[in-house]
């Protein structure tokens, strides 16, 4: 029987262990210029030591004004390939597979002098108004993130990952509370995604995979739920679409119509549901924490991958105390061996 410690591969991309740290922004571009520093190169190689098979470099920029902000890293310019491949090697040299998600904030790219979306609706009252793109924009838009991913591959990542979750752009193109264009972009609220899976696609190695971050509900009055998501998954999944990380929620303040959960494993059952309706390879997210649960999603066949990100954020060691715990075997650095002797190998 599979479990947190099983070897998992898909195409290309072979990993350890089902442990994923999952894109986290840690807002420490302290130049402003979008290059990684310091900060990110220990902050993602000490988790790749720490055991971690998976580690998705956080939310990465196609244009400065994409960025939530500021300080948040970019992929518009050769000149941010270096650090990055830096911090690739790294995870390499400890045994462990880097992605990068690849996004833009769209409206909710707070530091941008005027945001851009598909629609000029503001987030909330106390958001800026952003500017509808013009039909010509959002074809050049999906130009960015077609060099972003080039410069990602030049980079040297195992796999890309696109962010169409947590109401940023590509999110807010395929949700009709945010998307109220009349233009070939509103009549098809899939077109830009699947324009940018597309463009993705041509710059990856075929034996790459694409993973796609989802928000496969959205707890605001109105927002779409499970059964619509699966629908515009399977675009995205016809589209070029390998695996999708099932998380939920970011298109609006949350209403009464519906909270997300806060007990543990609270999305596992949207990403067994979108698992099942389109037989696809997911990553799940939210509160698994806990060894044994994280070890229970993927014993009982709910996915395929489990995301660990608060509890990674505590602990970058977190791979090799689940191990611990679970009495599984995994590969611990020689430095560390006396801390771990139940698990090293």
């Amino acid at each position: 029987m599979e479990h947190l410690f099983t070897p998992y591969r898909l195409k290309s991309l072979e990993l350890k262990n089902r442990v994923v740290m999952p894109p986290m922004c840690q807002y420490s571009v302290t130049n402003k210029d979008g290059i990684a520093t310091d900060w990110h190169y220990l902050h993602y190689t000490s988790r790749a030591i720490g055991g971690t098979g998976l580690i998705i470099v956080e939310m990465t920029d196609v244009e400065p004004d994409g960025r939530i902000s500021d300080y948040d890293l970019g992929l518009w310019s050769d000149d941010h390939i270096p650090a990055l491949s830096r911090i690739v090697d790294a995870i390499h040299q400890h045994g462990s597979k880097a992605a990068i998600q690849i996004g833009h904030a769209g409206r909710k790219a707070e530091d941008a002098e005027t945001p851009v979306a598909p629609s000029a609706i503001p987030f909330d009252e106390n958001s800026k108004t952003p500017r509808a793109l013009t039909t010509e924009e959002v074809k050049q838009m999906v130009e960015k993130f077609q060099m972003a991913v080039r410069r990602a591959v030049k980079a040297g990542f195992d796999a890309i990952e696109i962010h169409g979750a947590h109401g940023y752009l590509i999110h807010q193109f395929h949700s009709p509370l945010t998307n109220q264009r009349t233009d070939e972009y509103g009549q098809d609220l899939t077109k830009f995604g699947k324009e940018v899976i597309q463009a993705a696609k041509r710059e990856m190695p075929a034996d790459m995979p694409l993973i796609m971050r989802i928000s496969a509900q959205e707890y605001v009055a109105g927002g779409y739920g499970i059964e619509e998501s699966i629908a515009f998954s399977k675009e995205y999944q016809a589209a070029g679409v390998d695996m999708f990380h099932v998380s939920a929620g970011g298109e609006g303040p949350i209403a009464a119509a519906g909270r997300p959960g806060t007990h543990a494993a609270y999305q596992v059952p949207l990403a067994r549901k979108l698992k099942e309706a389109l037989q696809v390879p997911v990553i799940a997210v939210g509160r698994l924490d806990e060894p044994s649960l994280a070890n229970a999603v993927i014993g009982n066949e709910e996915a395929d991958l489990v995301a660990v990100g608060r509890g990674m954020l505590r602990n970058p060691y977190w791979a090799l105390e689940a191990a611990t715990v679970l009495h599984k075997e995994t590969a611990i650095p020689t430095q560390y061996q006396n801390g771990f002797p139940r698990v090293s190998r």
